[in-house]
């Protein structure tokens, strides 16, 4: 059974830094493609950034572009986020997701059968 458990986030100021972690049971990280997406109240579902299933290919949203670094920890079997210079509209639910075997960094929700929970995080002002 696959599993994903996020953890990592919390209560931060406007410029600083947080780094999310989705812990992954079940599958390795390393042959799959991972994401992370976020939800904010009010708003839809966002996709933040994708890592395809070697490593060698990241995509971002623009909205993060420059601030956030999405990685994997092989040894680990683990998904990480690490998101600096946060600002109050970062703060959202944020959510991992395990797409496809060798599959691409995608920035669609399709490719990604198995979600976490989600880890909230909020930016203050």
């Amino acid at each position: 059974q696959v599993q994903l458990v996020e953890s990592g986030g919390g209560l931060v100021q406007a410029g600083g830094s947080l780094r999310l972690s989705c812990a992954v049971t079940g599958r390795t990280v390393s042959s799959y493609s991972m994401a992370w997406f976020r939800h904010a109240p009010g708003k839809e579902r966002e996709w933040v950034a994708a890592i395809n299933w070697s490593g060698q290919s990241t995509r971002y949203a623009d909205s993060v572009s420059g601030r956030f670094t999405i990685s994997t920890d092989n040894a680990k079997n683990t998904l990480y986020l690490q998101m600096n210079s946060l600002k109050p509209e970062d703060t959202a639910v944020y959510a991992c997701a395990s797409g496809a075997l060798f599959g691409p960094a995608s920035r669609k929700e399709e490719p990604y059968e198995y979600w976490g929970q989600g880890t909230q995080v909020t930016v203050s002002s």
